[in-house]
């Protein structure tokens, strides 16, 4: 650089200077900004050799562009110094303003610190301010300043006049480094920018990828899918649905957006499906479908899944739907296989001790005990002291004389059935409302106690834990007794009279085409709700919920009456009989027991007809 005492000169440099810091604006990356800093110590301010050294984000500096020798480029550049090295180097050098000039006594006791240098060779210096080839003069580059991070080192060599430079020389110098730490600051935001850009655009255009390619397996997914909203006043409302869905429920897309899957499920399985929404999961279930004919329930496979947002939760249902009627059926056809009688189609031994299992509990009936059901064991009361069997008593009056002696009632009397008698402790007030349970637990015949010390309607309105939605089974009080209107769920056991004979006599395909007959027969003859059972051979089993002793009686005059009409089988015209045994299901007792009463009272009364009544005709 020139000296200071010709100012044309200067300006001339002042004007080379100028370019040198439009190039670094005009620099469109940082690597070409870091190449126009080097370019511009070289070009616009004086000196032969310039290179720049970047700080990494490990901290430690390498040189990333170096101008004015393609040996020293391809020596140096990519080379790394430590930190710690560079910070002691700096250390060392004198202090030029905000320039280190590292004279080359102390460059050399520096060498082996692992600093990427080069040397130019050349004679000593002849006089004190002319320039040693190992001489140094670096620039540290700052953001923002001399209180900011270090950005890097700009080190420069061989001034072109071959002397050290002036102030005027090291005032271009300090004000082009200031220049090129934020040229390269900028350089580094527009690229990190850049880069962010970049991977954005690459993540939409991944999204848009991944959107398509769901909207494609959705809309053409062979089994139905959807999206429903999830939570809030619209909770499961349709938001859109493919194709498949569509034509499984029968209805179009702007259709199903207009329903809920709550209002879709049967009434049965909205409970199912409300706990698969909130918690995700899968269910089977059924759903409405529309069809030409009319609207019908399909079984499906439903499969819910929660897409969850970072930031605001829960967000929606996908929902997949799988249309499982058809398995459904054959598991149906396969249960009623099961529980069903190949020949008659009746419901088979099994599945009549399961309905009478759910019909009854473990606990007998948690109501005030009536003097009709405390002779529940009529026909088989268990107690060892035969004197307590009502049998023994001409009336029921007696009877319960002997049994409720030592109960207090009010009027000193039994009262008779339908007309329970208030228990009193005391004598009671004219005014007084009757109290109609007892004071004190209470044993019926059967062994079971009842204790109604407390509120009369504690029973019906806190039940035990289990019982809350059972109706308990009682029974009707025995034949002999007064009928006081009670009904309950009375099992008819039927044995057919004389089908041996006609069995042996013509074979089984008439035996068997008699049993399907007197099947129709039963089924024919009582109520929807009723269950007509074959327990095997020809034993039937008829429940009648609901039903009072009268009711029952009647209910077996009628299909005996049916039983006994000629039956044409193979050409031929048969006739069998039928004995019915009537027995009560109550609460307490096994389907064992409640059945294996019934069959001895079946017997009882095939034994009370003569012979000549029950064969076939």
């Amino acid at each position: 650089m020139e000296t200071e005492s010709e100012p044309y000169v200067r300006l001339a440099t002042m004007r080379r200077l100028h370019q040198a810091v439009s190039d670094l604006a005009t620099a469109r990356s940082l690597a070409d900004t870091l190449q126009a800093v080097v370019d511009g110590v070289v070009n616009g301010i004086g000196w032969e050799l310039a290179a720049v050294n970047i700080v990494q984000p490990d901290g430690d500096l390498v040189v990333a562009a170096l101008s004015g020798s393609d040996a020293a480029d391809s020596l140096l550049t990519g080379r790394i110094g430590s930190r710690t090295a560079w910070e002691r180097r700096l250390a060392a050098a004198e202090q030029w303003g905000a320039l280190r000039f590292l004279r080359h006594d102390i460059a050399r006791a520096l060498e082996t610190d692992g600093i990427p240098a080069w040397y130019t060779p050349g004679p000593e210096p002849r006089f004190a301010d002319e320039w040693h080839p190992e001489d140094q003069l670096l620039a540290p580059m700052y953001e923002s300043g001399q209180a900011g991070d270090l950005v890097g080192v700009l080190a420069v060599d061989r001034p072109r006049d071959g002397r050290r430079p002036g102030a005027w020389g090291c005032e271009a110098l300090q004000m082009y480094a200031a220049q090129a730490a934020t040229a390269i600051v900028n350089a580094r935001l527009r690229s990190n920018m850049q880069r962010a850009l970049v991977r954005l655009e690459r993540e939409q255009q991944a999204l848009r990828a991944s959107e398509e390619s769901f909207r494609q397996a959705f809309e053409y997914a062979p089994s139905g899918m959807a999206i429903a909203e999830l939570g809030g006043e619209h909770h499961g409302r349709v938001l859109r649905a493919n194709d498949a869905l569509c034509r499984l429920l029968g209805r179009s897309a702007s259709a199903l957006r207009r329903w809920s899957f709550v209002d879709l499920a049967h009434p049965e399985d909205v409970g199912v499906l409300l706990r698969t929404s909130a918690e995700g999961g899968r269910a089977e279930l059924r759903l409405l479908r529309r069809e030409k004919s009319g609207e019908s329930y399909v079984w499906v496979h439903l499969r819910n899944s929660v897409v969850a947002d970072a930031a605001d939760g829960p967000r929606f249902l996908l929902t997949h739907v799988e249309d499982i009627e058809d398995r459904k059926r054959r598991e149906l056809h396969l249960a009623h296989r099961a529980s069903h009688d190949a020949l008659t189609g009746l419901p088979n031994s099994a599945e009549l001790r399961s309905r009478l299992a759910a019909r009854l509990c473990e606990r007998p009936s948690a109501r005030p005990p009536t003097p009709v059901e405390s002779l529940d064991a009529a026909y088989g009361d268990h107690r060892p002291d035969a004197s307590a069997r009502h049998e023994n008593y001409e009336s029921y009056e007696e009877y319960a004389a002997a049994h409720y002696a030592g109960e207090p009632y009010a009027t000193g009397a039994v009262a008779p059935y339908g007309t329970p008698a208030p228990y009193a402790t005391e004598p009671r007030q004219p005014d007084e409302t009757p109290h109609p349970y007892p004071p004190h637990p209470v044993t019926d015949s059967g062994g079971h106690t009842y204790d109604f010390t407390q509120d009369p309607a504690a029973p019906y309105a806190a039940p035990a834990t289990g019982y809350e939605t059972h109706t308990h089974a009682v029974a009707p009080p025995p034949e002999g007794m007064p009928d006081n209107g009670v009904k309950g769920l009375a099992v008819l056991f039927c044995d057919l009279d004389g089908f041996k004979p006609i069995n042996d006599r013509y074979g089984h395909h008439v035996g068997d085409a008699v049993l399907i007959e007197v099947a129709r027969r039963l089924s024919g003859g009582v109520r929807d709700g009723d269950t007509v059972a074959r327990l095997g051979g020809d034993e039937f089993v008829v429940l009648a919920d609901g039903v009072g002793r009268s009711d029952a009686e009647d209910l077996a005059v009628r299909l005996r009456t049916a039983i006994t009409q000629p039956i044409r089988a193979d050409g031929r015209s048969v006739r069998v009989g039928a004995s019915f045994g009537i027995g009560w299901a109550r609460c307490g007792e096994s389907p064992e027991e409640v059945l294996q009463s019934a069959d001895q009272r079946m017997y009882v009364e095939k034994r009370s007809r003569s012979r000549q009544h029950r064969r076939a005709i």
